[in-house]
C-alpha cells in the first residue's frame, strides 16, 4: 500500500524550490519567474472574481496600471503639492496610496458595473478598461505614451532591490501571501457566500447573504491584487508606459485564469506560468515559421482557449492534481467538526398558536397575466399548512411573494406582525423565515456540510479581514457544528463530506431542508419537499416535519403527493388559476366539489 502524504509537504517542497531558484537558474529564467509571479497575482484576482464569483472581467490590466502609475508619479514627480509629495519618500508609502486609490476606484466602478448582468457585465469591464488605458496615455503628468522613468528601487531591511534576482523574493512573497489569503477567505463563512454567487444568488439571498456586498468584495480584492502587481512591476522595470495595461493584457490575464483553472486558487499560478513560457517560446518559433514578425502567439492562445473550453472547462489544475495523485497520493483535505464547539444562539420560538404569517389579498400581475389574485392565507406556530393546486395554479409564485423573492402588485404580507412585502429576502430570513425551492438550488461541487452551512450564514458575524487571516476559526467551528447537527437531524450524516451534486434528487431536497433549518427559523416554506423521495424516505420526512411542528415551528408546504399531504397537515389551502378555491381541514377539502373539479383528470 502506497503511503499518503499531506498537501503541506508538497507546498513546503514548492516553497523550497522557489527559495533556491535564483541561485541555480540563469538570470533570464529568474526574470521569467518574476513575470510569472506578477501575472499570477492578477490571475489570482480573476480566479476569485470570474472563476468563483462568476463575474467576467476584461479590465484587470487597468488596475495593474493604477498601481504602477500611482507609485511612478509619487516617486518621480517634483510638481506635486506638499500635502501629497511626502508619499514619494518611500515606495512602501506609495504602495499604501496606490491600494487606497485602487479601492476607491474599484468601489466607484463596481457600483456601476456590477449592476449589469449577462453579456453587459463583460462589455462594461471592457469599456472602463479601455478608458483607463487611454487616460494613462493622455495625461501629461503620467508621461503620455512616452511613459515615466527614473522610478527608484524598493528598499527592504536596508537592502536595495535593484536586480531581478533581488526583487524576485519580494514578488513571490506577495504572491504567496495573496494565495493563502484568498484560500483562507474561500474556506470561511464569507467564502461560502462568495461561492454561492455563481450558481445560487436567489438561494443565497434567501439564506441571508448580501450578494451585492459579496460581489463588491471580490471585485475590490481582485483590483487590489492587480494594483500590488502593478506596484511591483513598476519598481522592477523602473519605467512604465501604457502599453502593458491595455485591453490585450486584460484578455491575456483572463486566459491565464481560465486555462489554469478559474475555480482553483493554484490554477492562477499554472495559467500564468504556461502563458509566459508559451509566449516566449512561440515569439521565437512562429516568426521563423511564417517568415515575418507579428503577434502570432495570440492566435495560438485563442486555439488553446477554445480547446480548453471544449475539453477541460475546469482548466488544467484539476487534471494535474489527478495525474499527481497517481504518482504521489496526496491526502484529501476534510473538514473536522468540533463537537465541543459552543452552540450557536437560538431564537425563542413563539408559543403554539401564535400567528406567524398573514397574507392578505395578495395579487401579482405580470403584464396582462394574473398569477395570484386576492390570495389570503395564515400560518400559525406549531401548525403545518399545505398549499395545493394543479400545475400553473400559482403556488410557487405565492411562495415568492411571501419570502421576498418577488413583490406583490397589491395586497399585504405580514410576518410576525411586520409588513414584509417589498423587503429583501435576506431581511425576511433574518426575521425567522426560511425556505426550500421547487427546483433544487444548491452548489453541486461543494460538500453537503458546506451547502448546509450557507444556511447558518446569517448567524455569524465575522467579516472579510477576519476570514482572510484566520481570525474567524472559533465562529467557523460553531457554524460547521450547527450545520453538522442539522445534517444528522435530517438523516444525511453518512453523506456529510460528499459533494452535494453526487446525491440523488430526493437527498438533495432533504439537504435543502437541513440548510433551511440551519438558519434557525420559526417559519419554514417547503416547496415540494417530498418530490423524488421513496416511500420510506417520505415517512422519515413526515416524522421530521411532525417533530418540527411539536417544537413550535410553523410550516407552509407545497406538495403534489396527496397521500403524503393529507396524512400530515393540519389545514389545506387549494389554488386554481391563481385564486383560492377552498380552505379547511384535509377531510373537508377532499370532499369539496370545487376541489374535485379542479383536480379532475389527475393530480400533478
Amino acid at each position: 500500500m502506497r503511503s499518503v502524504i499531506s498537501p503541506r509537504v508538497l507546498i513546503g517542497a514548492f516553497m523550497l524550490v522557489l527559495l533556491v531558484a535564483p541561485a541555480v537558474l540563469p538570470p533570464f529564467y529568474v526574470t521569467k519567474l518574476n513575470y510569472i509571479g506578477l501575472y499570477a497575482m492578477v490571475a489570482l484576482g480573476l480566479v476569485l472574481l470570474t472563476g468563483v464569483g462568476g463575474l467576467t472581467s476584461f479590465g484587470q490590466a487597468a488596475f495593474v496600471g493604477v498601481g504602477a502609475y500611482a507609485t511612478a508619479v509619487l516617486t518621480t514627480s517634483s510638481a506635486l503639492p506638499g500635502w501629497l509629495a511626502w508619499l514619494g519618500a518611500s515606495p512602501w508609502l506609495t504602495l499604501g496610496a496606490g491600494l487606497v486609490i485602487t479601492a476607491a476606484m474599484a468601489i466607484l466602478i463596481g457600483s456601476l458595473t456590477l449592476k449589469l448582468s449577462g453579456h453587459y457585465l463583460p462589455l462594461g469591464t471592457i469599456a472602463w478598461g479601455i478608458s483607463l488605458y487611454f487616460l494613462f496615455g493622455t495625461m501629461q503628468i503620467l508621461g503620455g505614451h512616452t511613459g515615466l522613468g527614473g522610478i527608484p528601487a524598493i528598499h527592504l531591511f536596508g537592502f536595495e532591490l535593484r536586480q531581478d534576482n533581488e526583487i524576485y523574493y519580494l514578488i513571490w512573497a506577495f504572491l504567496l501571501v495573496g494565495v493563502f489569503t484568498v484560500h483562507n477567505l474561500l474556506d470561511s463563512r464569507e467564502g461560502r457566500a462568495i461561492r454561492a454567487l455563481k450558481g445560487g444568488m436567489v438561494m443565497a439571498e434567501a439564506m441571508g447573504v448580501n450578494t451585492a456586498r459579496s460581489r463588491m468584495v471580490i471585485f475590490v480584492i481582485a483590483a487590489l491584487l492587480a494594483c500590488a502587481s502593478g506596484w511591483l512591476y513598476a519598481h522592477m522595470q523602473r519605467f512604465v508606459n501604457p502599453t502593458p495595461f491595455g485591453l490585450h493584457m486584460g484578455i491575456e490575464f483572463l486566459f491565464m485564469a481560465v486555462i489554469g483553472g478559474a475555480g482553483y486558487v493554484w490554477g492562477a499560478l499554472i495559467g500564468a506560468g504556461l502563458i509566459v513560457v508559451l509566449k516566449h517560446w512561440l515569439q521565437g518559433l512562429l516568426p521563423a515559421i511564417f517568415g515575418q514578425s507579428g503577434n502570432f502567439e495570440i492566435i495560438v492562445f485563442g486555439v488553446i482557449m477554445v480547446f480548453v473550453l471544449h475539453k477541460a472547462r475546469n482548466g488544467l489544475w484539476p487534471i494535474l492534481t489527478r495525474l499527481t495523485q497517481r504518482v504521489i497520493p496526496v491526502r484529501a483535505a476534510q473538514r473536522r467538526i468540533d463537537a465541543a464547539a459552543e452552540p450557536l444562539a437560538r431564537r425563542e420560538l413563539p408559543i403554539a398558536g401564535t400567528l406567524l404569517l398573514d397574507a392578505k389579498n395578495v395579487t401579482r400581475k405580470f403584464g396582462g397575466l394574473v398569477a395570484n389574485k386576492d390570495m389570503s392565507l395564515q400560518v400559525r406556530s406549531g401548525e403545518i399548512l399545505a398549499l395545493i393546486g394543479p400545475n400553473g395554479a400559482g403556488k410557487s409564485t405565492m411562495f415568492n411573494q411571501i419570502s421576498g423573492v418577488d413583490t406583490p402588485t397589491s395586497g399585504e404580507v405580514l410576518f410576525l406582525g411586520q409588513a414584509v412585502a417589498g423587503r429583501d429576502s435576506r431581511e425576511i430570513a433574518r426575521m425567522g423565515m426560511s425556505r426550500t425551492f421547487q427546483h433544487v438550488r444548491m452548489l453541486p461541487t461543494m460538500s453537503v456540510l458546506e451547502n448546509v452551512a450557507i444556511g447558518a450564514h446569517l448567524r455569524g458575524s465575522k467579516g472579510v479581514l477576519a476570514s482572510a487571516w484566520r481570525l474567524d476559526r472559533a465562529e467557523e467551528a460553531r457554524l460547521l457544528a450547527e450545520a453538522a447537527r442539522q445534517i444528522e437531524r435530517v438523516g444525511l450524516a453518512e453523506h456529510m463530506f460528499d459533494e452535494a451534486g453526487s446525491l440523488a434528487l430526493g437527498q438533495q431536497r432533504i439537504l435543502e431542508i437541513a440548510r433551511a433549518l440551519a438558519s434557525d427559523p420559526c417559519l419554514l416554506l417547503l416547496d415540494e419537499p417530498a418530490a423524488g423521495l421513496r416511500y420510506k424516505e417520505k415517512q422519515a420526512l413526515a416524522e421530521l416535519l411532525r417533530k418540527l411542528k411539536r417544537e413550535g415551528i410553523g410550516i407552509l408546504l407545497v406538495e403534489h403527493d396527496m397521500d403524503f399531504v393529507m396524512g400530515l397537515v393540519d389545514r389545506v389551502v387549494v389554488m386554481e388559476f391563481g385564486e383560492k378555491i377552498a380552505e379547511g381541514l384535509p377531510d373537508q377539502v377532499q370532499r369539496d366539489p370545487a376541489v374535485l373539479e379542479a383536480y379532475l383528470g389527475g393530480v400533478e
